[in-house]
């Protein structure tokens, strides 16, 4: 048979063969896609170096946001970095993706990989998460981080979210936060009487329960609503960040203690089928750099407060006050009745709140004669004068 004859017979062989491969590679080009789009991207792609991993992380923040919208970017960084690139996480902002009051569900759903915010947020999903951020009069950030990692806090967190799909990590704190900004000054209970103040979480009911009408609003919306005067008053966090966000122009009492927030925890939250998706040196390079982003929070903010206040009081004007002994007293009873219905509510919030009083009690009895101790004798030593 000659080479005409044999082209002749093989020729369609050859084209299927071909059109085969060529439905095969637009098949591979078409997962991979699939794995990049808007549902979960933990399927691993391989690549040179092995199989590579892709996350997406939306964030109650706004991008790139000093401090709270930071934390985000930096555990994106540490993962990138441990995993030698076999991980990278994609941060989006408040609104860039999802809303920023979005980001629980949207995790929860497996729309995105991750989230960054606050568990308060969600009280009207799960009641018991304001024990995971901050309860007023509670336990600072350094006793928060003990609870949680120490004290079984950490473990009842995972079992509230556990319905939810979802795996909560300690995301970042601020430390001891600022009573927040009025338009009026407070020098009774009185005062807050019919004042609409954005303040979030128990705080919020407390504050409700004091006369005044809390409200939950985004962080990028508070200088508006104040500025319009959609709100009175505000909390958001402390010197540092308030006065990247301009608070200083549209309020001009700024209050202390953060009685409401002595201690506030941030969080992280996985899908949990996106982190079981992954290796386990992988799935423990994300804890790890959840721990990590969670103390250079704290870190930052312990640094860079003083510095905004002070820029704030001298170069602004800002009147800084401290609340009444009264008007907390008063927040205190209201706390203390507003903890009461929560419990008897809820059997999970009734459960941590077992463990995180247990805690308290405790780490209060400790604190009063080493933390608050030390600091009395500090003060009460030097006084006004330099180290």
């Amino acid at each position: 048979m000659g080479n005409t004859s044999l082209e002749r017979r093989y020729t369609p062989l050859i084209i299927l063969l071909l059109v085969a491969a060529l439905v095969a590679t637009l098949g591979l080009w078409a997962a991979d896609r699939a794995g990049t789009g808007q549902g979960n991207s933990q399927q691993g792609v391989k690549t040179a170096s092995g199989e590579h991993y892709q996350w997406k992380m939306v964030t109650t923040w706004p991008k790139n946001f000093p401090g709270l919208g930071m934390a985000a970017e930096h555990f994106a960084d540490m993962v990138k970095e441990m995993s030698d690139g076999r991980l990278t996480v994609h941060v989006y902002g408040a609104g860039e993706l999802v809303p920023a009051m979005a980001v629980f569900d949207s995790v929860s759903q497996g729309v995105v990989d991750a989230g960054h915010g606050a568990a308060y947020y969600w009280k009207g999903k799960v009641p018991s998460s304001v024990f995971f951020t901050s309860i007023p009069f509670g336990l600072n950030a350094q006793e928060m981080n003990g609870w949680l990692h120490y004290g079984g806090g950490l473990e009842l967190w995972q079992e509230a979210y556990a319905p939810h799909n979802l795996v909560p990590m300690a995301g970042g704190s601020t430390g001891v936060q600022m009573a927040g900004w009025f338009n009026k000054e407070i020098n009774s209970i009185d005062d807050l009487k019919g004042l609409k103040m954005r303040i979030p979480g128990m705080a919020g009911e407390v504050f409700a329960a004091a006369g005044g009408t809390a409200v939950n609003i985004p962080g990028g919306e508070l200088y508006t609503s104040m500025q319009t005067g959609v709100i009175d008053a505000l909390e958001w966090v402390g010197p540092y960040n308030d006065q990247a966000f301009g608070f200083q122009e549209v309020a001009k009492y700024y209050y202390y203690p953060g009685w409401h927030e002595p201690g506030s925890i941030l969080e992280f939250v996985v899908n949990k089928d996106s982190l079981m998706a992954l290796p386990g040196d992988l799935q423990a390079i994300v804890r790890t750099a959840s721990r990590v982003a969670n103390q250079d929070m704290l870190d930052e903010y312990t640094a860079r407060n003083n510095a905004a206040l002070q820029s704030l009081v001298n170069e602004y004007g800002v009147q800084l006050r401290r609340l009444p002994d009264d008007v907390l007293l008063a927040l205190w009873r209201g706390t203390q009745k507003v903890m009461k219905q929560l419990v008897a509510s809820d059997p999970m919030a009734a459960k941590v709140y077992a463990s995180y009083q247990k805690f308290y009690r405790g780490v209060r009895n400790y604190h009063h004669i080493s933390e608050q101790a030390y600091i009395n004798a500090r003060d009460k030593a030097i006084g006004d004068d330099e180290f």
